[in-house]
């Protein structure tokens, strides 16, 4: 690497990064996105000042309905994600509590590995078990535009490998969310967990505290300054560890939902390799340093004894 061609490496790095990572910037600002917090504005004005005390209370109605006004024109498909907060469910001991040889194959792989959730009271083995699972999301949505209902469609939400090869057809939840400490959602004691698609996104387990998981897909347009009325059922317990909860609206197109980050990776990177590139063509060119004479490398020598 000569000092030139590491100065013209650097230089067609920038020329080609800069550029990209504002294409990517100007696609990601064309993708049209609703975000709604409710985890405190769902709660009753009564219940403000003690949030546990309202969504432990079963004899309290959930339900709480939004107005959210369409901004941009999007285009179907329009995904429906419901987005975390505070939520760490990258905690080792979270993450490890699961069976995926039970998920596949049934009761019989119940085992120590789904502490502390691995059986009911009566010593029964709970499927699926762990707490991820015992965790399940469980807030609903419904969409409606005036008088019209907007459909929401909850199938092939999930990854297809998920429901063909982690999850099993012939196996059927029991004993789940059956004891006196629920965590959040039940399942259907009828229906496969391969076709459990609610569970199936859910046990794909984050990474970071704040993240987003498909609820459903909108296949109908939204039109510019359309006023969409959103039901939701407010179950889900986040108001113990402070967490947040939001329900997200978004279109997609070739680079995904709406993110800036890789446009601006590529704009910062390209950046630096610009001014890189101009650092070292300035030490070069100010003060040039000879290089180094390649024949008087050990393996180079005619004679290996000098």
């Amino acid at each position: 690497m000569t000092p030139g061609c590491l100065i013209a490496t650097f230089l067609v790095i920038g020329i080609i990064f800069v550029p990209f990572g504002l294409f990517c910037l100007q696609t990601s600002n064309h993708v049209a996105e609703i975000n709604r917090r409710y985890d405190v504005e769902c709660v009753p004005n009564a219940y403000r000042g003690n949030k546990q005390a309202y969504i432990k209370d079963s004899a309290i109605s959930k339900n709480c309905t939004l107005e959210v006004k369409v901004l941009d024109h999007m285009r179907a498909p329009i995904y429906v994600y419901y987005e975390l907060e505070n939520f760490y469910q990258n905690h080792r001991r979270y993450v490890k509590s699961r069976s995926d040889k039970q998920l596949r194959f049934g009761a019989k792989y119940t085992g120590e590995s789904c502490s502390p959730v691995q059986w009911d009271h009566n010593g029964f083995p709970i499927v699926p078990c762990g707490l991820i699972a015992w965790s399940l999301f469980n807030d609903t949505y419904d969409f409606t535009q005036g008088s019209k209902e907007i459909k929401v469609n909850r199938k092939n939400i999930s990854w297809n490998s998920d429901r063909e090869h982690k999850f099993g057809k012939n196996v059927f939840p029991s004993n789940f969310q059956n004891g006196s400490f629920i965590g959040g959602g039940k399942l259907d004691p009828t229906v496969p967990l391969s076709e459990q698609e609610d569970l199936i996104v859910w046990m794909r387990t984050s990474a970071l505290p704040k993240f987003r998981k498909l609820y459903g897909v909108i296949e109908e347009d939204l039109e510019v300054d359309e006023t969409i009325n959103i039901l939701i059922r407010n179950n889900y317990n986040t108001y113990t560890f402070s967490g947040k909860k939001s329900i997200v609206l978004s279109t997609a197109n070739w680079l995904g939902g709406k993110n800036d980050f890789l446009g601006y990776a590529y704009i910062v990177t390209g950046s630096m390799s610009i001014f890189m590139s101009i650092l070292f063509a300035l030490i070069h060119v100010k003060c040039p340093r000879p290089q180094g004479d390649t024949n008087c490398l050990s393996w180079n020598r005619k004679n290996s004894n000098n």
